[in-house]
């Protein structure tokens, strides 16, 4: 596989999963951005630590969908993720939508 072809298959999976981020953000509360992932929530508890002169962060994620590429498993919506970090955490509430069932 050539670095374009690779380049090209990332465009198109990146692509895919912005698609079907827009289908399923209007039914979370929270964005939560980290260095590492990108994530929908409908709960969000979040823990500043400080340790030896150390701060992180610890994220208790409830009914979230996970924005990740390169995830092994096809899965992407999950009851319970938990993230500790060291570096910058980005938490966002969403406006609320009008559901039109």
């Amino acid at each position: 596989m050539s670095a374009d072809d690779l380049e090209q298959y990332e465009a198109e999976i990146e692509h895919q999963l912005f698609q079907e981020y827009r289908d399923v953000a209007p039914t979370f509360r929270f964005v939560v951005e980290t260095e590492r992932r990108f994530y929908l929530a409908n709960a969000v508890e979040h823990t500043v630590h400080t340790e030896g002169g150390r701060t992180w962060v610890e994220l208790v994620l409830r009914d979230a969908w996970v924005w990740d590429m390169y995830r092994q498993t096809p899965m992407r919506f999950v009851p319970s993720v938990r993230v500790v970090t060291f570096k910058d955490v980005n938490i966002e509430e969403l406006p609320p939508h009008d559901l039109d069932l």
